[in-house]
Protein backbone atom coordinates (compact mmCIF):
# COMPACT_ATOMS: atom_id res chain seq x y z
CA UNK A 1 0.00 0.00 0.00
CA UNK A 2 1.37 3.40 -1.00
CA UNK A 3 0.42 5.47 2.03
CA UNK A 4 3.44 7.77 2.37
CA UNK A 5 4.36 11.07 0.65
CA UNK A 6 6.80 11.10 -2.26
CA UNK A 7 9.09 14.14 -2.18
CA UNK A 8 10.55 15.18 -5.52
CA UNK A 9 13.83 16.75 -6.60
CA UNK A 10 13.20 19.62 -9.06
CA UNK A 11 15.10 20.08 -12.31
CA UNK A 12 15.98 23.50 -13.71
CA UNK A 13 16.11 25.08 -17.17
CA UNK A 14 18.37 28.07 -17.80
CA UNK A 15 16.68 29.73 -20.79
CA UNK A 16 17.55 33.24 -21.92
CA UNK A 17 14.37 34.84 -20.56
CA UNK A 18 14.80 33.57 -16.99
CA UNK A 19 15.29 35.55 -13.78
CA UNK A 20 16.72 35.20 -10.28
CA UNK A 21 13.78 34.10 -8.10
CA UNK A 22 13.98 30.33 -8.44
CA UNK A 23 17.71 29.86 -7.75
CA UNK A 24 19.21 33.06 -6.30
CA UNK A 25 22.79 33.38 -7.50
CA UNK A 26 22.24 31.21 -10.59
CA UNK A 27 20.99 33.59 -13.28
CA UNK A 28 19.17 33.15 -15.54
CA UNK A 29 17.05 30.34 -14.13
CA UNK A 30 13.89 30.25 -16.21
CA UNK A 31 12.03 27.13 -15.09
CA UNK A 32 11.88 24.66 -12.23
CA UNK A 33 10.28 21.40 -13.34
CA UNK A 34 8.85 20.39 -9.98
CA UNK A 35 6.47 17.53 -10.88
CA UNK A 36 7.03 15.44 -14.01
CA UNK A 37 7.84 11.93 -15.03
CA UNK A 38 11.65 12.31 -14.88
CA UNK A 39 11.85 13.90 -11.41
CA UNK A 40 13.79 11.76 -8.95
CA UNK A 41 11.99 10.74 -5.78
CA UNK A 42 14.09 12.21 -2.97
CA UNK A 43 12.19 10.67 -0.05
CA UNK A 44 9.77 7.76 0.26
CA UNK A 45 10.38 4.00 -0.20
CA UNK A 46 10.77 4.32 -4.03
CA UNK A 47 13.66 6.75 -3.32
CA UNK A 48 16.00 7.06 -6.30
CA UNK A 49 13.44 6.03 -8.89
CA UNK A 50 11.98 8.60 -11.22
CA UNK A 51 8.32 9.42 -10.86
CA UNK A 52 7.73 7.77 -14.23
CA UNK A 53 9.49 4.57 -13.14
CA UNK A 54 7.44 4.48 -9.93
CA UNK A 55 4.24 5.02 -11.94
CA UNK A 56 5.04 2.07 -14.22
CA UNK A 57 5.87 -0.06 -11.19
CA UNK A 58 2.85 0.90 -9.06
CA UNK A 59 0.19 1.69 -11.69
CA UNK A 60 -3.16 2.73 -10.24
CA UNK A 61 -1.83 2.58 -6.66
CA UNK A 62 0.23 5.67 -7.44
CA UNK A 63 -1.69 7.25 -10.30
CA UNK A 64 -5.32 6.47 -9.50
CA UNK A 65 -8.15 5.11 -11.60
CA UNK A 66 -8.78 8.31 -13.59
CA UNK A 67 -5.13 8.79 -14.51
CA UNK A 68 -4.75 5.21 -15.73
CA UNK A 69 -7.76 5.72 -17.99
CA UNK A 70 -6.04 8.76 -19.55
CA UNK A 71 -2.41 7.74 -20.02
CA UNK A 72 -2.18 4.09 -18.86
CA UNK A 73 0.91 3.85 -16.60
CA UNK A 74 2.56 7.04 -17.78
CA UNK A 75 2.59 9.95 -15.32
CA UNK A 76 0.02 12.33 -16.84
CA UNK A 77 1.07 15.84 -15.75
CA UNK A 78 4.00 18.24 -16.03
CA UNK A 79 4.19 21.07 -13.48
CA UNK A 80 6.65 23.95 -13.69
CA UNK A 81 7.50 27.21 -11.97
CA UNK A 82 8.47 29.95 -14.44
CA UNK A 83 10.43 33.11 -13.59
CA UNK A 84 9.94 35.54 -16.47
CA UNK A 85 12.44 38.40 -16.65
CA UNK A 86 11.80 38.88 -20.39
CA UNK A 87 9.02 38.00 -22.82
CA UNK A 88 8.79 34.30 -23.57
CA UNK A 89 8.39 33.30 -27.20
CA UNK A 90 4.91 33.59 -28.67
CA UNK A 91 3.79 30.00 -29.11
CA UNK A 92 0.90 27.61 -29.64
CA UNK A 93 0.29 23.97 -28.69
CA UNK A 94 -1.51 21.10 -30.46
CA UNK A 95 -4.33 18.98 -29.09
CA UNK A 96 -3.96 15.19 -28.71
CA UNK A 97 -5.02 14.37 -32.26
CA UNK A 98 -2.76 17.01 -33.78
CA UNK A 99 0.24 15.96 -31.65
CA UNK A 100 -0.16 12.38 -32.83
CA UNK A 101 -0.38 13.48 -36.48
CA UNK A 102 2.49 16.00 -36.33
CA UNK A 103 4.88 14.35 -33.86
CA UNK A 104 4.02 10.65 -33.90
CA UNK A 105 3.03 7.91 -31.42
CA UNK A 106 3.68 8.63 -27.74
CA UNK A 107 3.09 12.38 -28.01
CA UNK A 108 0.22 14.13 -26.28
CA UNK A 109 -1.34 17.51 -26.83
CA UNK A 110 -0.88 20.34 -24.39
CA UNK A 111 -3.70 21.86 -22.42
CA UNK A 112 -2.20 23.99 -19.66
CA UNK A 113 -3.12 26.41 -16.90
CA UNK A 114 -1.23 29.31 -15.31
CA UNK A 115 -1.56 30.56 -11.76
CA UNK A 116 0.24 33.86 -11.16
CA UNK A 117 2.37 33.74 -7.99
CA UNK A 118 3.99 37.17 -8.29
CA UNK A 119 3.46 40.02 -10.73
CA UNK A 120 5.29 43.32 -11.02
CA UNK A 121 3.08 46.42 -11.41
CA UNK A 122 1.79 46.59 -14.98
CA UNK A 123 2.74 42.99 -15.79
CA UNK A 124 1.08 41.55 -18.88
CA UNK A 125 0.83 38.35 -20.86
CA UNK A 126 -0.53 37.40 -24.27
CA UNK A 127 -3.41 34.92 -24.50
CA UNK A 128 -5.44 34.64 -27.68
CA UNK A 129 -6.17 37.00 -30.54
CA UNK A 130 -8.23 40.12 -31.03
CA UNK A 131 -11.88 39.32 -31.68
CA UNK A 132 -12.69 38.97 -35.36
CA UNK A 133 -9.14 38.30 -36.57
CA UNK A 134 -9.59 36.91 -40.12
CA UNK A 135 -7.92 33.50 -40.63
CA UNK A 136 -6.13 34.60 -43.79
CA UNK A 137 -4.77 37.71 -42.06
CA UNK A 138 -3.65 35.60 -39.13
CA UNK A 139 -1.79 33.17 -41.39
CA UNK A 140 -0.08 36.02 -43.24
CA UNK A 141 0.94 37.74 -40.00
CA UNK A 142 2.48 34.52 -38.64
CA UNK A 143 4.50 34.04 -41.82
CA UNK A 144 5.56 37.71 -42.00
CA UNK A 145 6.42 38.13 -38.31
CA UNK A 146 3.70 40.73 -37.66
CA UNK A 147 1.56 38.58 -35.35
CA UNK A 148 1.88 41.12 -32.52
CA UNK A 149 -0.58 43.35 -34.40
CA UNK A 150 -3.33 40.79 -33.73
CA UNK A 151 -2.69 39.35 -30.27
CA UNK A 152 -4.66 40.00 -27.09
CA UNK A 153 -2.66 41.50 -24.20
CA UNK A 154 -4.04 40.82 -20.70
CA UNK A 155 -3.02 42.53 -17.46
CA UNK A 156 -2.60 40.13 -14.53
CA UNK A 157 -1.82 40.20 -10.84
CA UNK A 158 -0.87 37.68 -8.17
CA UNK A 159 -3.67 35.16 -7.63
CA UNK A 160 -5.00 35.20 -11.20
CA UNK A 161 -5.51 31.92 -13.07
CA UNK A 162 -5.84 31.25 -16.81
CA UNK A 163 -6.74 28.02 -18.60
CA UNK A 164 -4.88 27.94 -21.94
CA UNK A 165 -6.33 25.45 -24.41
CA UNK A 166 -4.61 23.99 -27.50
CA UNK A 167 -4.63 26.34 -30.46
CA UNK A 168 -4.38 29.53 -28.36
CA UNK A 169 -1.45 31.80 -29.23
CA UNK A 170 0.17 32.84 -25.95
CA UNK A 171 3.24 34.21 -24.17
CA UNK A 172 4.18 35.17 -20.62
CA UNK A 173 5.61 38.64 -20.10
CA UNK A 174 8.34 40.18 -17.92
CA UNK A 175 7.87 40.51 -14.18
CA UNK A 176 5.86 37.32 -13.69
CA UNK A 177 6.46 34.30 -11.48
CA UNK A 178 4.03 31.62 -12.60
CA UNK A 179 2.96 28.09 -11.65
CA UNK A 180 2.09 26.08 -14.77
CA UNK A 181 0.33 22.71 -14.92
CA UNK A 182 -0.11 20.88 -18.20
CA UNK A 183 -0.52 17.52 -19.83
CA UNK A 184 2.57 15.35 -19.87
CA UNK A 185 3.82 17.09 -23.00
CA UNK A 186 6.34 19.76 -23.87
CA UNK A 187 5.33 20.05 -27.54
CA UNK A 188 5.66 23.77 -28.32
CA UNK A 189 5.42 25.50 -31.69
CA UNK A 190 7.09 28.92 -31.64
CA UNK A 191 5.38 31.60 -33.69
CA UNK A 192 7.50 34.66 -32.85
CA UNK A 193 10.57 35.16 -30.62
CA UNK A 194 10.96 38.95 -30.24
CA UNK A 195 13.86 39.20 -32.69
CA UNK A 196 16.07 36.67 -30.91
CA UNK A 197 18.30 34.77 -33.35
CA UNK A 198 17.14 31.28 -34.20
CA UNK A 199 19.34 28.44 -32.92
CA UNK A 200 18.95 24.65 -33.07
CA UNK A 201 17.43 24.87 -29.58
CA UNK A 202 15.16 27.88 -30.32
CA UNK A 203 13.63 27.55 -33.76
CA UNK A 204 10.37 28.93 -35.10
CA UNK A 205 7.80 26.33 -36.18
CA UNK A 206 5.69 28.34 -38.62
CA UNK A 207 4.01 25.57 -40.61
CA UNK A 208 3.19 23.44 -37.58
CA UNK A 209 1.86 26.52 -35.78
CA UNK A 210 -0.40 27.30 -38.74
CA UNK A 211 -1.71 23.74 -38.62
CA UNK A 212 -2.90 24.02 -35.00
CA UNK A 213 -3.67 27.70 -34.30
CA UNK A 214 -7.32 28.50 -33.52
CA UNK A 215 -8.36 32.17 -33.68
CA UNK A 216 -11.82 31.35 -32.30
CA UNK A 217 -10.69 30.10 -28.86
CA UNK A 218 -10.74 32.75 -26.13
CA UNK A 219 -8.85 32.85 -22.82
CA UNK A 220 -10.03 34.76 -19.76
CA UNK A 221 -8.35 35.82 -16.53
CA UNK A 222 -10.02 34.30 -13.44
CA UNK A 223 -9.29 36.20 -10.20
CA UNK A 224 -8.51 34.44 -6.96
CA UNK A 225 -11.72 33.17 -5.33
CA UNK A 226 -12.49 33.99 -1.67
CA UNK A 227 -10.36 31.76 0.56
CA UNK A 228 -11.54 29.98 3.70
CA UNK A 229 -9.10 28.70 6.32
CA UNK A 230 -8.48 25.01 5.70
CA UNK A 231 -10.86 24.66 2.74
CA UNK A 232 -9.73 23.89 -0.86
CA UNK A 233 -10.95 26.24 -3.59
CA UNK A 234 -11.16 25.30 -7.29
CA UNK A 235 -9.14 27.53 -9.62
CA UNK A 236 -9.76 25.78 -12.95
CA UNK A 237 -10.69 22.45 -14.46
CA UNK A 238 -10.19 20.74 -17.81
CA UNK A 239 -10.58 17.26 -19.22
CA UNK A 240 -6.98 16.56 -18.17
CA UNK A 241 -6.55 18.10 -14.72
CA UNK A 242 -8.10 20.05 -11.88
CA UNK A 243 -6.23 22.80 -10.06
CA UNK A 244 -7.14 23.87 -6.52
CA UNK A 245 -5.61 26.28 -4.01
CA UNK A 246 -5.19 25.31 -0.37
CA UNK A 247 -4.92 28.05 2.25
CA UNK A 248 -4.62 27.54 6.00
CA UNK A 249 -3.44 29.42 9.07
CA UNK A 250 -4.88 27.52 12.03
CA UNK A 251 -6.97 24.63 10.73
CA UNK A 252 -5.45 21.50 9.22
CA UNK A 253 -6.45 20.83 5.63
CA UNK A 254 -8.14 17.43 5.41
CA UNK A 255 -8.18 15.71 2.01
CA UNK A 256 -8.82 12.28 0.52
CA UNK A 257 -7.58 10.82 -2.76
CA UNK A 258 -10.31 8.12 -2.69
CA UNK A 259 -8.17 6.10 -5.07
CA UNK A 260 -9.27 8.27 -7.99
CA UNK A 261 -6.11 10.32 -8.58
CA UNK A 262 -2.76 11.19 -7.04
CA UNK A 263 -2.52 14.70 -5.55
CA UNK A 264 0.46 16.80 -6.69
CA UNK A 265 1.14 19.44 -4.02
CA UNK A 266 3.40 22.47 -4.50
CA UNK A 267 3.83 24.93 -1.62
CA UNK A 268 3.64 28.54 -2.79
CA UNK A 269 3.73 30.33 0.60
CA UNK A 270 4.70 29.42 4.14
CA UNK A 271 5.35 25.79 4.96
CA UNK A 272 3.52 22.74 6.25
CA UNK A 273 3.72 19.19 7.48
CA UNK A 274 2.13 16.66 5.15
CA UNK A 275 0.74 13.73 7.16
CA UNK A 276 -0.25 10.39 5.63
CA UNK A 277 -0.96 7.08 7.34
CA UNK A 278 2.44 5.67 6.43
CA UNK A 279 4.60 8.72 7.08
CA UNK A 280 4.99 12.48 6.96
CA UNK A 281 7.26 15.14 5.50
CA UNK A 282 7.83 18.88 5.86
CA UNK A 283 7.46 21.09 2.83
CA UNK A 284 8.81 24.61 2.43
CA UNK A 285 8.07 27.18 -0.28
CA UNK A 286 8.39 25.80 -3.82
CA UNK A 287 8.78 22.20 -2.55
CA UNK A 288 6.57 19.56 -4.16
CA UNK A 289 5.31 16.16 -3.12
CA UNK A 290 3.01 13.48 -4.49
CA UNK A 291 0.27 11.92 -2.40
CA UNK A 292 -0.32 8.53 -4.06
CA UNK A 293 -3.87 7.69 -5.06
CA UNK A 294 -3.90 4.67 -2.74
CA UNK A 295 -3.14 6.84 0.30
CA UNK A 296 -6.78 7.75 0.95
CA UNK A 297 -7.36 10.34 3.69
CA UNK A 298 -4.51 12.65 4.77
CA UNK A 299 -3.99 16.06 6.32
CA UNK A 300 -1.78 19.10 5.99
CA UNK A 301 -0.75 20.96 9.15
CA UNK A 302 0.02 24.59 8.20
CA UNK A 303 2.69 27.02 9.36
CA UNK A 304 3.55 30.63 8.50
CA UNK A 305 0.61 31.52 6.28
CA UNK A 306 0.60 28.28 4.30
CA UNK A 307 -0.70 28.14 0.75
CA UNK A 308 -0.29 25.37 -1.79
CA UNK A 309 -1.57 24.36 -5.19
CA UNK A 310 -2.99 20.89 -5.68
CA UNK A 311 -3.19 19.34 -9.13
CA UNK A 312 -4.99 16.09 -9.84
CA UNK A 313 -6.63 14.36 -12.79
Amino acid sequence: MLDYPLQLTPEYRDYVWGGSRLRPGIVPTAEAWVVYEHNRIAAGPPQGLTLGEAARQQGANLLGRRAVQQTAERFPLLIKLLDCAQWLSLQVHPDDEQALALEGPGFFGKTEAWHVLEADPGAQLIAGLKAGTPPDVLAASIRQGTILDWVQYLSVQAGDTLLVRPGVVHALGPGLLVYEVQQTSDVTYRVYDWGRPQTPQRRLHIEKALAVVRPDVATAVCPLPPLVDGEPRLLCQSAYFSLEILSARERCVELNTQGESFHALTVIAGEAELRLKGGFCRLKRFASAIVPAAAGPYEIAPQAGFRALKASV
